[in-house]
């Protein structure tokens, strides 16, 4: 992809009538390859045959939600998933991003809005820093080794895959490794500067990582929390 408006989207909605105005609003605004489904079961075939760089998914479906179809999906891809619900209630976003959701935007809403929260995602995915040859290839964390690159972390067990997310996150602490970064700083690494609002599932995010870098989550040697102000990447 040379161009985010050349992402392959795929569109996932009970209502057929949300669906035609959510690729016309694409559309208008230059997308290229959107696809649209109506359940799960269509979504899930469109899936494997175009192998979308961002889902846009309702979480009501009549063959099942789309909390159960994000997990299907990460079971073979990492592209970025973007919620949008008529549900707007917090322990539905917050349970959509802890899944690891890169964003929940809640019906009605702005097309312009939902416009700018895509092309910030697929910004941070396909065309972020944390992309570039010029950034360190390894890090290590004791038995663990993370390939920045690539997005892989190599344990004595095999092989793990950090997704865009816990890589920002973890690119952040390792830029200012030994030095505590702040719950804003990071937030901003991750959603960028309109982060208000999630910084209660900054910690969800923070968890999800840990359990990929340290040998013992529950306690941490290398991610630890500065109470009151932020995380800290301690330095081996």
């Amino acid at each position: 992809m040379e161009h985010l408006y050349q992402a392959r989207i795929l569109l996932v909605d009970d209502n057929t009538d949300i669906l035609d105005m959510l690729k016309d609003i694409l559309t208008r605004r230059g997308f290229l390859s959107i696809q649209t489904a109506s359940n799960c079961e269509m979504a899930r075939a469109l899936f494997k045959k175009h192998q979308p760089e961002l889902i846009i998914l309702d979480i009501m479906l009549p063959d099942g939600d789309g909390f159960s179809l994000m997990r299907d999906f990460r079971l073979v891809s990492d592209a970025p998933v973007l919620f949008l619900s008529a549900k707007d209630e917090d322990n539905d976003r917050l349970f959509g991003l802890g899944l690891g959701a890169d964003d929940y935007l809640t019906k009605p809403f702005l097309p312009d809005e939902l416009i700018l929260r895509l092309s910030a995602i697929l910004k941070r995915t396909y065309f972020s820093s944390f992309h570039t040859e010029s950034e360190e290839h390894s890090l290590i964390l004791g038995t663990r080794t993370v390939y920045l690159k690539r997005g892989i972390i190599a344990t004595p067990d095999g092989e793990l895959s950090l997704t865009a997310k816990e890589l920002a996150l973890l690119k952040k602490l390792n830029e200012n490794r030994g030095n505590i970064v702040t719950f804003d700083a990071l937030s901003d690494a991750v959603w960028g500067e309109n982060y208000y609002g999630y910084e209660n599932t900054l910690m969800v995010h923070i968890r999800r990582l840990r359990a990929k870098i340290e040998e013992n989550p529950s306690s941490p040697v290398w991610l630890l929390t500065v109470r009151g102000l932020g995380y800290k990447l301690v330095k081996g």
